[in-house]
C-alpha cells in the first residue's frame, strides 16, 4: 500500500476498466426507462463515499464497457497519468480472459505494464481479482483460468504496492440478486455491496455492512428457472456470441462518461 493513511486524504479519484467500472446495470433512477441509460456503478458510489468523508473528491471514470486489457493500457492508462489523482482503480482483464482461447500469462503481462506506468505518480492504486463463477453453469469452465489470472494480479500488487480487492472471496456475489439479468454485470445492490468492500480496503469507513446476508427467498419453480434460462440465452447469450464472432463490441463508437476530473456528490446513508 503506498503513503495515505486513510481515504479521507483523498481528494482526486480516477477509475478504469470496463462494463464493470462503467457501472452496468446500475442506472441512475432517473435515467431508467428513457431509453439511454446513464450508469452509477460501484466507482460511482466509492466516489460518493469518499466525498462524503472528505467534503469534496474530484472523480473521473475513464471506464468503458467491453474494452480489453490492451486498449485500457494504450487509451485509459497515458489520460490517467495526465491527470495526476491520489487514488487509482483498475479492473481490467476479465473480457480477455473470458474470449476463447485467452492466455492468463499474456493478459498479465500487459496489466503489470499498465501497473508499472500507473506507480510511477505515486498514486494510491487499487487492483481487483476476478469473480469466482462456479455458481454460474455457463461460465463454471474458466474458474481455472481466472484462478492463474487472480495469482498474477495479487503478486503484480505486491510488487507494486497495490490494494487489493479480493472479488473472488466475496461469497455474497454467489447469489442471483447480485447479477442483472444477463449474468455478466452486476445488479444495483451487487455494485453497492463492492462500493463498501473498496471502502473497507481503503479505510474509508464504510457507511454499511457488504457482508450483510440476503434476505431469505422462496425457491423458485423448475419450469419457471428453465423458461428464464431459455430467454436469458436468446436476450443475451446468443447476442454476445455474435459479437465475439463478427469482431463488435458493445463499447465501440462510446466514449467514457466522466472523462476530466470533477466534483462529485456525497452519497446518501447506507448507498
Amino acid at each position: 500500500m503506498s503513503g495515505f493513511a486513510s481515504g479521507s486524504d483523498i481528494i482526486s479519484y480516477v477509475a478504469l476498466g470496463d462494463s464493470f467500472t462503467e457501472g452496468l446495470d446500475d442506472p441512475y433512477p432517473e435515467s431508467e426507462g428513457t431509453g439511454s441509460a446513464r450508469y452509477r456503478g460501484w466507482a460511482d458510489r466509492l466516489a460518493e463515499h469518499l466525498a462524503a468523508s472528505r467534503g469534496e473528491v474530484r472523480y473521473a471514470n475513464l471506464a468503458v464497457r467491453g474494452r480489453l486489457i490492451r486498449q485500457i493500457a494504450e487509451h485509459q492508462v497515458p489520460r490517467a497519468v495526465e491527470l495526476q489523482p491520489d487514488l487509482v482503480t483498475l479492473c481490467a482483464g476479465g473480457n480477455d480472459i473470458i474470449r476463447p482461447g485467452a492466455d492468463p500469462d499474456v493478459t498479465a503481462r500487459i496489466f503489470e505494464a499498465a501497473i508499472r506506468r500507473l506507480a510511477a505518480t505515486g498514486a494510491r492504486i487499487v487492483v481487483f481479482t476476478g469473480m469466482d463463477t462456479g455458481f454460474q453453469p455457463v461460465m463454471r469452465h474458466l474458474r481455472g483460468r481466472i484462478a492463474t489470472y487472480n495469482m498474477h494480479v495479487r503478486a503484480i500488487a505486491d510488487d507494486y504496492g497495490c490494494d487489493v480487492v479480493d472479488l473472488w472471496g466475496m461469497r455474497v456475489l454467489r447469489d442471483h440478486r447480485a447479477w442483472s439479468s444477463d449474468r455478466l454485470h452486476l445488479s444495483a445492490e451487487g455494485h453497492r455491496r463492492i462500493a463498501l468492500r473498496v471502502c473497507e480496503v481503503l479505510d474509508a469507513c464504510p457507511p454499511a455492512d457488504w457482508r450483510e446476508p440476503w434476505p431469505a427467498e422462496r425457491p423458485r419453480p423448475w419450469r419457471s428457472a428453465r423458461q428464464e434460462d431459455l430467454v436469458w440465452a436468446r436476450e443475451h447469450l446468443v447476442p454476445w456470441i455474435g459479437r465475439r464472432l463478427t469482431g463488435r463490441s458493445s463499447g465501440d463508437g462510446l466514449a467514457p462518461k466522466r472523462p476530466e476530473l470533477e466534483p462529485l456528490q456525497p452519497a446518501g446513508p447506507g448507498n
